[in-house]
This record gives structure tokens, C-alpha cells and sequence, in this order.
């Protein structure tokens, strides 16, 4: 059964009814995230879009959006194409929010690795996947990310990562065959392929749940999800 709006406070579970639908007098978003990205740095380009202060990183929107379009273009110099996997592994950081919007101006697939996976979990989740390129932090508490990688025959003829070929490193270690995050940038001048064919309805990300029986299970999630969650929290924060 369903609240419809007429109802006092929509949001909320009442009348003995089990499911909830929200407000629905704004219509939903059909706005992929470069579009939403190109819209922002237009309106406010010198305003701040992300700072890390542990990197010492301030990027106004139009200097994002620049980061944006070159990691794009240097994944796709790399030969990621529509629907390709890339996973991330990493905790917080900037590549991490560059990567995201990144892969979807390609209409490529975010695969999030959750940070604390050992290596049977990192192997499970690279292959149900199907990931082609990981960008992944050196190492993050107590785990090596990159001798985990090594550990699984990363660049070896003995690998158990099939589909994996490229890991774009975050910091020193791991394998010869591994690329920088910097040399990926610097291959990043090429042109971008023509965003017409991108549509609100097209996955961008893949997350894992935390397998609390059996195995991860992979929810896929497209712009149209990704856009309106971030518009419903920014709706609901305002009330």
C-alpha cells in the first residue's frame, strides 16, 4: 500500500501502511552527471567545488570539471569504452571523486571496492564484475592493497584477476607493470568521444553490500539513481 501526498507527512510510516512514497510534486531528473557538472561550472566556475585538505587541494568548478576531462580522456587512451568496468579501491580522496565523474562521462561502470576487503573478497568482487581497470590506494590502515594485488599474480601469466588489465596506482609499490596516477594524467590531451549517446538510464556505478549472507551482492546504479538520491537529500536536508 501506498501514502500519496495528501496524507500528512509522506515520509513517514502511518495509518498502519508499510510502504512509503515521498513528496512527488517535483518531477524527477533525466540529467546525467556531466551535464549537471557542465550546468554548475557555468553558473558558478571560480566558486569552490571540492577541497581535500589533506592533499592540499582546492578546485574551484571549473578546475574540476578540467580533472574530470583529462582522467576521461586518459581512461579512454587507456581503452575504456562504454560499459567497461573500473574499479575503484580506496579510501576518501580526490582521484576517488575524479574517477566517478570520470568514468561516467564515458558511460563506464564505477566498481566500488570496499576498503577493508582481504584478498579471497578483492578477488571475488574484480571478477563478479568482470573489472578491466582498478585505480587503487597503495595501502589504507593495516592493508597492502598492492601486495594484495601481487599476492592474486597481478602482471603474471599465473594471474587469478582474468579480466583485469590495467591497475593505476595511487602512490608507490606493488608491480613494474602497475601505472602512476600521474603518467595516466599526462596521456590525458586527447579528445573526448561525443556524450550524445549517454542517457540518464545507463549504469555508471556498482556497489557492493557487505555480504552478510553468502557472498557481496553487486547493486547496479545509473545517473538517474545517483542524480535524485543526491536532489532528495538535498530536499530533504532543507526541510
Amino acid at each position: 500500500m501506498t501514502i500519496h501526498s495528501a496524507l500528512p507527512h509522506p515520509r513517514t510510516p502511518s495509518y498502519g501502511l508499510s510502504h512509503v512514497r515521498g513528496f512527488d510534486d517535483q518531477p524527477l531528473s533525466n540529467a546525467c552527471l556531466h551535464e549537471l557538472l557542465a550546468q554548475a561550472v557555468q553558473r558558478w566556475p571560480d566558486r569552490d567545488a571540492a577541497i581535500f585538505c589533506a592533499e592540499g587541494i582546492r578546485w574551484s568548478w571549473a578546475e574540476f570539471q578540467s580533472q574530470v576531462n583529462a582522467a576521461a580522456a586518459a581512461l579512454h587512451a587507456l581503452g575504456v569504452r562504454h560499459g567497461d568496468r573500473v574499479g575503484i579501491w580506496s579510501p576518501n580522496r580526490s582521484e576517488w571523486l575524479v574517477t566517478q565523474f570520470a568514468t561516467a562521462r564515458l558511460g563506464a561502470i564505477l566498481v566500488n571496492i570496499n576498503p577493508a576487503y582481504r584478498v579471497a573478497e578483492l578477488a571475488y568482487a574484480l571478477n563478479k564484475a568482470s573489472v578491466s581497470v582498478l585505480v587503487s590506494a597503495s595501502r589504507f590502515k593495516t592493508s597492502d592493497y598492492l601486495g594484495m594485488l601481487v599476492q592474486l599474480g597481478f602482471g603474471t601469466a599465473d594471474t587469478q584477476l582474468p579480466t583485469l588489465r590495467h591497475v593505476i596506482r595511487l602512490g608507490a609499490g606493488g608491480h613494474a607493470d602497475m601505472l602512476d596516477w600521474s603518467a595516466l594524467m599526462a596521456q590525458g590531451h586527447t579528445s573526448l568521444p561525443d556524450a550524445q549517446s549517454l542517457n540518464a538510464h545507463q549504469a555508471i556505478n556498482i556497489q557492493f553490500t557487505s555480504g552478510t549472507t553468502g557472498a557481496p551482492k553487486g547493486a547496479t546504479l545509473t545517473h538517474h539513481n545517483i542524480v535524485n538520491n543526491a536532489i532528495a537529500v538535498r530536499l530533504h536536508a532543507a526541510v
